[in-house]
């Protein structure tokens, strides 16, 4: 588990993050950084690349590997403290505090700023790289790799979704983003996967979800992950978050993907709430929710 850096940025100095970025610079080329790279790529003397470097060691900041030459790399900590420091630096928080949801792909925090936040560090790679490379078109054609540079697009691709999404979609509002993390509208609710809802609600809400996915079409995205796991209900209706996979509706497996989606989510609603769910037909939703004259067609009215 990657360890929350907010407590430690108070302990951090300039030249810290003059030998975080060169190393990160460094990544770019390769996934070890040699030593005597570093003064190159982080425009400090060697003196102080080794002080440094101890600070950041004993932070686990940075990883240190020794085979054939001795080299250094971020860890996932000190890619965190890069983005954090950008952010404090554009005044987008102040402070970062509670977690609010760990995953194998990401980490969540609150944040503290002018509205409650969210803070989000997109984590792809970091336990099943090989599997994200499959699965995630942007890293299909890089030689080099990294999870650095994976992590960074998941980031990059979900708030170029978001801020085209918002406010026609209902979606997390984009405050900013930078390397592989995202600020966002931090949103009350409930995870539909642990909603416990009234028989009478649960067409509704299912209704509400179609919803948003039909307007994120007229949009121009799929979201491509959808699932009991990726929608917030609450009392003012459903948000759906975590949009690092959508695709656009360009994308030759677009009503492919779409069909998925729209199967997994009414797949949860009619497996959980057997009784309250008419008979869909799934593929025939599918086909209307990308003509966009699905109604009448889900037959939940």
């Amino acid at each position: 588990m990657v360890q929350n850096v907010a407590g430690q940025m108070a302990e951090l100095e300039g030249k810290d993050f003059h030998l975080l970025s060169g190393i990160e610079h460094g990544m770019r080329f390769s996934r070890w950084v040699a030593t005597g790279k570093i003064p190159e790529f982080s425009r400090l003397d060697e003196e102080e690349v080794e002080y440094r470097v101890d600070r950041c060691m004993d932070r686990e900041l940075v990883e240190r590997k020794t085979i054939q030459y001795t080299g250094y790399r971020l860890t996932f900590e000190g890619y965190d403290a890069l983005a954090l420091h950008t952010f404090a630096e554009r005044d987008t928080v102040d402070g970062v505090g509670a977690p609010l949801g760990v995953g194998k792909e990401s980490d969540v925090y609150e944040a503290r700023s002018f509205q409650p936040l969210a803070l989000k560090y997109h984590r792809e790679g970091y336990t099943n790289f090989r599997e994200v490379q499959k699965e995630r078109e942007y890293t299909a054609e890089k030689e080099h790799r990294s999870w650095l540079y994976t992590a960074r697009k998941a980031a990059e691709q979900e708030y170029e979704a978001l801020e085209t999404l918002y406010p026609d979609v209902r979606v997390p509002q984009p405050v900013d983003q930078n390397r592989h993390a995202i600020v966002m509208e931090k949103i009350d609710g409930v995870e539909l996967s642990r909603a416990k809802l009234e028989p009478e609600q649960v067409v509704g809400v299912l209704d509400l979800v179609l919803d948003e996915m039909a307007a994120a079409y007229e949009e121009g995205y799929v979201h491509a992950d959808m699932s009991e796991y990726n929608v917030f209900v609450a009392s003012d209706g459903v948000t759906v978050f975590d949009w690092p996979q959508a695709v656009s509706t360009e994308h030759e497996n677009s009503e492919e993907l779409l069909a998925r989606d729209v199967e997994n989510i009414v797949g949860h609603f009619t497996q959980r709430y057997p009784q309250a769910t008419p008979d869909i037909d799934r593929s025939a939703l599918a086909d209307a929710l990308v003509d966009e004259t699905f109604e009448g067609v889900r037959g939940l009215e």
